[in-house]
């Protein structure tokens, strides 16, 4: 077989990891929704606030950003648009300063039986931001993040909160457990002893006892403080190529499915599929030549 030959074989074997990173224009400019292009939303708040940065605010007030269905209908599809957008690498998840969501709304809870909560695979659609948004998600948590708040907060890429944020599972003090998640991803991040404790006794813990436990990547003194600590790094995150931001993101969420051997070997795979990418050209061009890369997003 000739090296022309063994080239094209070996690009075939990666050609289904390499075909998952689309490529998109991304003008370096920031944009607010206009008042013909934002969408009409009852439960929460969006806006392009920084160049590259989208930001979804629960807006529950008088409910303390109890997360319900119709809420959740529109994260989803909120998150959707910033997924299809292209002026946003980066998003942002935030509440007030009072309640990031204070939990699931018990009183659409409250009534349902167990055939309808089955059969119509209740509060399974909560997980649907985990899978179609390939773009990084940054929680700003101030307040209360309790129960389903608390989930919802665990399934963002990095969680940020203030020092007096409020975290914790209840569920075990109203009859039930955690539905969506809560269970699995506080486990991996704080180990099985702690969560067991935490769940079993419905005990709620500080932004600074989350930050000590790996829950969150930081802790702030103060909600403006959060808000502004969340949209540099998201602004960091968006001034890269977003083929090698998809990518990192894709490994990291690997290795919480694989055993150590399989994860490496898959992000192995990716990293040679970024050789196939013109921003892994760019970049390292840029870094030989002491330049600030240019990325093309290809």
């Amino acid at each position: 077989m000739s090296a022309a030959a063994a080239r094209v074989n070996a690009l075939r074997g990666l050609r289904p990891v390499a075909s998952r990173f689309q490529p998109s224009s991304f003008p370096q400019i920031a944009r607010s929704f206009s008042a013909s292009t934002r969408r009409s939303y009852e439960y929460i708040e969006v806006s392009e606030p920084r160049p590259g940065v989208g930001q979804v605010t629960l807006n529950r007030p008088k409910a303390l950003n109890a997360l319900c269905s119709p809420l959740i209908a529109e994260l989803n599809k909120a998150l959707c648009d910033f997924q299809a957008s292209p002026t946003v690498a980066a998003v942002v998840l935030t509440g007030s300063e009072r309640a990031f969501a204070a939990g699931a709304d018990i009183k659409e809870m409250a009534p349902l039986t167990f055939s309808e909560a089955y059969t119509t695979s209740f509060i399974e659609s909560w997980s649907d931001l985990t899978t179609s948004l390939k773009k990084p998600l940054i929680a700003a948590v101030s307040g209360h993040a309790l129960g389903g708040g608390c989930e919802l907060a665990l399934m963002a890429d990095v969680l940020y909160c203030t020092a007096t944020a409020n975290f914790g599972q209840p569920e075990i003090k109203l009859g039930t457990i955690p539905g969506a998640g809560g269970s699995q991803r506080l486990t991996r991040a704080v180990g099985k002893s702690k969560a067991m404790e935490l769940i079993l006794t419905g005990k709620s813990f500080s932004g600074e006892e989350a930050e000590r436990w790996g829950v969150a990547a930081r802790v702030f003194p103060s909600y403006e403080a959060l808000m502004e600590g969340a949209f540099k790094t998201a602004e960091i995150i968006a001034g890269y190529s977003k083929v090698a931001v998809q990518a990192a993101k894709e490994v990291v969420n690997k290795s919480q499915d694989l055993p150590l051997r399989d994860g490496v070997e898959y992000e192995r795979r990716v990293f040679h599929a970024l050789f196939g990418s013109q921003d892994q050209k760019i970049g390292m061009k840029a870094f030989a030549e002491k330049k600030k890369p240019e990325w093309s997003h290809q």
